[in-house]
């Protein structure tokens, strides 16, 4: 079987504990293993939806379209007959992502925001391959990238959620078989977290850059990027320049790690300090060693005394963000202990 599930977090990184994994499912967030970093350009070719042939822009939009209602509405059964064979065995995980998405694209209308048409007919095995999807001028195109990629017809088709509270976003990779376009992978994503889009927080972003503020910044940009794109195969003009914006932040968190905090007698050490919107909030995720407690209410204590001294440390973090996540780990065990919105941490 070519093609298999990852379920993951859309901020989760390698190692992260199961129990986090399984938070993710009520964000929705499901990517397609053959999604991978940038690779070598192969013979494949992108069409944009402006410049379809009508039969192929009528197709991808309508079942484009189906599936993506679907998902609105939780119509598991016509998304389990437009699934493609080849993932049919994972359908248990897609359908739990699916039912955990709900909230994101409740109160809002489907609406198709852009189709590209995949073209790697041409390749003779399965191979790393991108895309260039350009304009009609070619003034702006957008790579997407994927891994070990078999020859075939592919799409992805972006939608969203319009009206909704959280602005749902959603990212569908379809693939030709059999005559018809088949779901081979989706997405879900708020495209709003704390009642602010990726615009608002890039802006907010740039802002807090020029106050001298590197490290509320710096995590106000990980916030822009991942409402500004529903899925992380692709890349644009406009997010190659959000990052680069990000990295010429001086003092920023990105070198930071492992931070250590004296607090009293006791000096805490953070591993990492991640975006964490777990909970559909602009949460951040600190990860720090633990002393070994067990007993709840000491892992609580514990987990609480190094949120304050990394607040201490970062006062503008407690001004610009919702709450934090606290990761105890302790050799190769990594447990989630609490989160606590910025006000309830002293």
């Amino acid at each position: 079987m070519w093609l298999h599930w990852l379920l993951r977090s859309f901020t989760a990184k390698e190692g992260v504990d199961m129990r986090l994994l399984s938070k993710s499912l009520a964000l929705g967030a499901v990517l397609l293993a053959l999604v991978a970093a940038p690779m070598a350009a192969r013979a494949t070719s992108c069409t944009t939806q402006a410049a379809l042939q009508p039969q192929d822009r009528d197709g991808l939009t309508a079942a484009g379209g189906r599936m993506a209602v679907a998902i609105a509405q939780q119509d598991l059964t016509t998304l389990k007959a437009a699934l493609l064979p080849s993932v049919a065995g994972d359908w248990d995980g897609m359908s739990a992502v699916v039912q955990g998405s709900g909230s994101l694209t409740k109160g809002g209308q489907i609406a198709l925001r852009s189709v590209y048409l995949l073209d790697a007919s041409t390749l003779t095995a399965a191979a790393d391959t991108q895309f260039f999807c350009s304009n009609s001028s070619g003034s702006v195109t957008v790579t997407v990238t994927m891994r070990a990629l078999p020859p075939g017809r592919y799409a992805v088709v972006f939608a969203d959620a319009t009206g909704a509270p959280l602005a749902g976003q959603l990212g569908l990779i379809l693939a030709w078989d059999s005559g018809a376009w088949k779901l081979g992978g989706l997405t879900v994503r708020p495209g709003v977290l704390d009642e602010h889009d990726g615009v608002w927080w890039w802006s907010h972003a740039r802002e807090l850059a020029k106050a001298g503020q590197p490290w509320s910044a710096w995590f106000s940009y990980e916030v822009a990027r991942s409402l500004l794109v529903p899925v992380d195969f692709l890349s644009s003009p406009n997010l190659e320049k959000l990052g680069t914006e990000q990295a010429a932040i001086k003092n920023s968190p990105q070198d930071a790690f492992p931070l250590t905090l004296p607090d009293g007698a006791r000096t805490w050490k953070i591993d990492s300090l991640r975006l964490d919107p777990t909970l559909l909030h602009a949460d951040l995720g600190a990860v720090y060693e633990s002393t070994g407690v067990t007993d709840p209410a000491a892992q609580k204590t514990e987990a609480i005394a190094v949120l304050t001294a990394l607040l201490k440390a970062q006062p503008g973090l407690r001004e610009n963000f919702h709450g934090v996540w606290a990761y105890a780990a302790k050799g190769d065990k990594r447990t989630p202990v609490i989160e606590l919105p910025m006000g309830q941490i002293p």
